[in-house]
C-alpha cells in the first residue's frame, strides 16, 4: 500500500532528557504546542491524547514503544477533523540522539494512505511547533504564536 510520508530534523542545544521531558510533560507542552497538553500514563499500550485548554480532544492514540529519553512511537489519530479522522490512524516516532552540546530530534508521521490529509496538515505544523520547541529549550522563550490555540472546530 501506498503511503504519505513527513520527516523533520532539528538540532537543539540542550540534553536529551530535557527535551524529551519538553515532548512528554503537559506543563512544557503547553508552552510551545497551541497551548495543549498530551495525556497518556506513558508506558507501551496507554492511551495516548493532546487535548485544547478546554478539554476538547484534537489527536487521540495509544503508546506503541517508550524508551525515555532515545525514543516514542505513538498511533495518532485527528480527533478535529472529520475527514482527517475517517483516514485512520497514523504512526509518528520521536528518535533522540545525543551529538556532543545539542541533541538531534527527527520526527517521522507516516500515514497508510496515499495523499493523506493528514499527513499534509502535520507537514504544515511540525515546523512551526518544532521551531517554537528549539526556541524554548534554547532561549526559554517558545514563538508567541505557539503559546495558545487557534480557534479550532469539532
Amino acid at each position: 500500500m501506498a503511503e504519505s510520508q513527513f520527516v523533520y530534523v532539528t538540532y537543539i542545544r540542550t540534553t536529551p532528557e530535557k527535551l524529551w521531558q519538553a515532548l512528554t510533560e503537559p506543563e512544557f507542552t503547553r508552552k510551545f504546542w497551541m497551548g495543549t497538553t498530551q495525556e497518556s500514563e506513558w508506558t507501551p499500550g496507554s492511551i495516548w491524547c493532546i487535548k485544547f485548554s478546554d478539554g476538547s480532544m484534537a489527536d487521540s492514540g495509544e503508546i506503541l514503544e517508550f524508551d525515555p529519553p532515545k525514543k516514542l512511537v505513538l498511533k495518532w489519530r485527528n480527533e478535529m477533523f472529520p475527514e482527517m479522522t475517517a483516514e485512520g490512524y497514523s504512526r509518528m516516532t520521536y528518535i533522540l540522539e545525543q551529538k556532543e552540546e545539542i541533541v538531534k530530534l527527527t520526527v517521522t508521521h507516516v500515514m497508510e494512505k496515499s495523499e493523506s490529509k493528514f499527513i499534509q496538515a502535520v507537514s504544515n505544523g511540525w515546523p512551526i511547533i518544532l521551531s517554537s520547541l528549539k526556541s524554548m529549550l534554547e532561549t526559554g522563550e517558545s514563538i508567541v504564536m505557539t503559546r495558545t490555540s487557534p480557534k479550532h472546530s469539532n
